[in-house]
């Protein structure tokens, strides 16, 4: 069949290329010899018959996130239609600037499987999936490809029309894990004294494969007061040099500080685990 071939031939280039790039390279970006040229593999966006991709669904509409050793599984849905149905669709992730361009690709998750889990809709549509594996150690090599990915697809109908995209509309952010810490001293304290606010944001570093300080990153330290419903944000604290945070504020009353970070481009939103302080 049509699609198994082209999903093997690319697949299996794909694994060659932009996955099997050794922990060693991590920070650097491939070599042109490492690159994938795909425009004689494979054609641009082609259409023939009435086969129609309809919608895609990567990682449930979240962001993939990714710390520095579990790997992370990412489910991506095909929804196609074509008036014979649907025999089967696939998908897979790719990092890049052009999909037909010599080293225009970067990084890359395929799945290992050829076909999709397809499940009928209606006589006409169908809703396929495949799952790929994000790995810290293996094709998430580096910091380089934290952001948008595109999708790459193709649906074929029970006729054997087919639709294949380089790039899907539908893109994923692949972000680098963050985490937060809060800690509020000296505690008990008295009221009215000033209570020193400390913590520290990381994310994770593709490169090393080790947490590192997140510099310069503004962070919102909250309140709740004891037996209160909801947090209140006190102010804005900018991470050092390291990551670091601190700040000092009055003691009022029992309640629980928290850190909270809105997240960038490149790295999710986080929130600490709160600390509670007994006031006196």
């Amino acid at each position: 069949m049509r699609i198994r071939a082209t999903v093997a031939a690319l697949s299996g280039t794909l694994a060659l290329s932009a996955l099997a790039l050794p922990a060693a390279h991590a920070a650097d970006a491939p070599k042109a010899s490492e690159a994938t040229t795909f425009a004689a593999k494979a054609p641009a966006d082609t259409v023939e018959g009435d086969t129609k991709i309809t919608k895609i669904t990567v990682n449930g509409g979240k962001d993939i996130v990714v710390g520095t050793s579990a790997k992370k599984s990412v489910k991506i849905s095909v929804t196609a239609t074509d008036p014979s149905g649907i025999e089967d669709a696939v998908a897979f992730l790719w990092h890049g600037t052009d999909f037909d361009a010599e080293n225009g690709i970067d990084g890359s998750m395929v799945p290992d499987q050829e076909t999709g889990d397809c499940k009928v809709v209606d006589a006409t549509t169908s809703t396929c999936s495949v799952t790929v594996v994000a790995d810290p150690k293996e094709n998430i090599y580096g910091n380089v490809l934290a952001g948008k990915w595109k999708v790459w697809t193709i649906a074929q109908g029970k006729d054997g029309d087919h639709v294949q995209k380089d790039a899907f509309p539908t893109s994923v952010s692949v972000k680098r894990a963050a985490k937060l810490t809060t800690n509020a001293s000296p505690e008990p304290i008295k009221k009215g004294k000033t209570l020193t606010v400390t913590g520290a944001l990381t994310r994770a570093n593709w490169d090393t494969l080790k947490y590192a300080g997140y510099t310069q990153q503004s962070v919102q330290l909250q309140y709740k007061k004891k037996g209160a419903s909801s947090y209140t944000t006190l102010k804005t604290v900018k991470s050092d040099t390291k990551g670091n945070l601190k700040t000092t504020v009055k003691a009022s009353a029992d309640g629980y500080f928290r850190y909270v970070f809105a997240g960038t481009s490149t790295t999710p939103s986080v929130t600490s685990t709160a600390d509670f302080v007994d006031v006196q």
